[in-house]
């Protein structure tokens, strides 16, 4: 459900989205304390800045993104 928004967001933004599989990268879930999907990682000069757990609809994503722009 959350794809189709954070698709929008990436085309329409200049912000870079990368979707990781945790089942398959499961260290990248433990080095980033993902406890819950869908969790969102918002990484500002290269270091997490914002997490997100659950269902987010466009309006806060791009509030979140607009924050660290």
């Amino acid at each position: 459900m959350l794809e189709p928004v954070v698709e929008t967001i990436a085309a329409e933004t200049s912000a870079t989205v990368a979707k990781i599989d945790i089942d398959t990268n499961q260290y990248l879930a433990a080095e980033y304390g993902v406890q819950g999907v869908p969790t969102l990682v918002l990484f500002a000069d290269g270091r997490p800045a914002e997490r997100l757990v659950g269902m987010q609809d466009e309006a806060q994503l791009r509030s979140v993104i607009e924050a660290h722009a």
